[in-house]
């Protein structure tokens, strides 16, 4: 079964995502846990979340991810902005709790000229705090562009963060097709390499998400700009082999191509029509 998705906006609450989602023919969706170029998040609201799992229960739905705000930064060498970063996903993950046995998933971060093992330090340092034997979230490591001083350019970089932080069995990674194309990993040519490759320095057991998004840039561009599906680099060859491939079953698959509603629900009708491995 393809699990897929999309991000949703999260300002009508859980009950009309899920219901959103299900119009559009996905079963599953992303959204924000706060404002994404910000640090404002709403209220829980206990009955909303109720109308939510009343609704989905007979739904088919997979695991939901949600995505931390893109200003949150663990590797900053900033003291306040690391102590932000801390109290957000603290409180996020005290947050997901209401929504169980899901998905959280952030951008590592940037060391801003400090150095890739300094970044990584700060980076468990906050993991180390904030993760909690009790909780039922698994938190992913995004993998990403390699842009500026970004962490988690490479697998090896996201393997050094999960193996020194504590709790590491309540982590796993997402895999951004874009971003690890444009980082320099050949997904068109050569998938099964890449797929090798994570397997070997993670572990495949540690993939919980992927993120499918074309690329307006080409391979090892380090740029991370997002295209609709087929319209890129990467284009719809790639992404059906991506979705088919017997390694990657069920686990879920979430969009943020550059798209409205309907563009999300078009995206999600080829892959379906693609799909093989039903």
């Amino acid at each position: 079964m393809l699990n897929i998705g999309c991000h949703l906006s999260a300002s009508k609450g859980f009950y009309n995502m899920a219901k959103t989602a299900c119009d559009i023919n996905a079963n599953t969706f992303q959204f924000f846990t706060r404002n994404p170029r910000g640090f404002a998040a709403k209220d829980i609201d206990e009955g909303d979340i109720k109308k939510y799992h009343e609704f989905i229960k007979d739904k088919g739905f997979s695991k939901v991810l949600a995505h931390a705000p893109y200003t949150l930064n663990p590797a900053s060498s900033d003291e306040k902005v690391r102590d932000l970063a801390l109290r957000i996903m603290k409180d996020d993950l005290l947050r997901m709790e209401y929504v169980p046995n899901n998905l959280y998933n952030f951008h590592p971060g940037s060391h801003v000229g400090q150095g890739v093992e300094k970044g990584i330090e700060l980076i468990v340092e906050l993991l180390n705090t904030v993760l909690f034997e009790e909780q039922t979230t698994i938190v992913l490591l995004e993998t990403m562009a390699g842009k500026g001083s970004e962490i988690g350019r490479s697998f090896e970089e996201i393997k050094e963060i999960i193996d020194k932080t504590k709790l590491n069995h309540k982590l796993g990674v997402c895999l951004d097709t874009c971003h690890i194309y444009d980082g320099g990993y050949d997904i068109v040519n050569n998938f099964e390499g890449v797929l090798n490759e994570f397997d070997r320095v993670i572990g495949l057991d540690r993939l919980h998400a992927i993120h499918m998004n074309d690329s307006k840039n080409p391979f090892e561009s380090h740029k991370d700009r997002h295209e609709v599906i087929g319209g890129g680099s990467i284009g719809l060859d790639a992404m059906v082999k991506i979705i088919n491939n017997p390694r990657l079953q069920n686990i879920p698959v979430f969009l943020e191509t550059p798209n409205e509603l309907d563009g999300y629900k078009e995206e999600i009708k080829i892959l379906r029509e693609n799909y093989n491995n039903n």
